[in-house]
């Protein structure tokens, strides 16, 4: 079994938990919940795997998909231990730990500066989330395994007043884009990156991050 790739949200932002609300195929989560997220090869034994975190923990399941290649998972609560536990479960029982994932490959990570009102309108005929404006400055993630767009996007959330215009979750890719201010995008890109930097670190040993 392939471990692709695991997230912990130690607390899930406004815009990300609507905008997970909105995608959920289960129960939805709340602002302040905190999430765990896997993705593993072969997709299928992801309903094994969250029978697992829901017998032992008391978590709720917010998604469930199986694909062509890749399954994923997700489970949230306001108890961040209980949530916590569940992810170490899931990942004892695929033998695996969050240093075995392998490092997300970015296939793009770029800003466009003062977007003209034109392709503004272009860029919300596909959102899944806030109105991308004129004159915007929009940044575009695209990474795999596509998981990993969950805490980006949550922690450039938690970093600056930005807007998040799409998230795109799973599949060969993930996907996400980001609206705001020259100085906002640049702080909320930082974040992006430090949380791409840190995907192997257990959370349940640096206060959950």
């Amino acid at each position: 079994m392939e471990l692709r790739g695991a997230v912990h949200l130690d607390q899930m932002q406004p815009q990300l938990t609507a905008i997970s609300a909105l995608k959920s195929d289960g129960y939805f989560p709340v602002e302040g919940d905190s999430a765990f997220w896997l993705e593993v090869r072969p997709g299928i034994v992801v309903n094994r795997l969250l029978d697992i975190a829901l017998k032992r923990c008391d978590v709720t399941p917010g998604a469930l998909t199986t694909e062509r290649h890749y399954g994923s998972l997700e489970v949230h609560g306001p108890d961040q231990g209980q949530v916590l536990q569940a992810g170490a479960e899931v990942l004892k029982a695929i033998g695996r730990s969050w240093a075995d994932q392998p490092a997300p490959e970015v296939l793009a990570d770029e800003v466009i500066r003062k977007v003209t009102s034109h392709h503004a309108n272009l860029l919300n005929q596909a959102r899944a989330g806030m109105l991308v404006l004129g004159d915007d400055a929009v940044y575009t993630l695209e990474v795999s395994p596509a998981v990993h767009v969950v805490r980006c996007a949550n922690e450039a959330e938690k970093a600056a007043p930005i807007r998040i215009a799409s998230m795109r979750t799973t599949g060969a890719v993930g996907r996400l884009r980001l609206a705001g201010g020259d100085a906002e995008i640049d702080e909320a890109v930082k974040a992006v990156r430090r949380a791409l930097e840190t995907v192997r670190e257990d959370p349940s040993r640096s206060g959950g991050r």
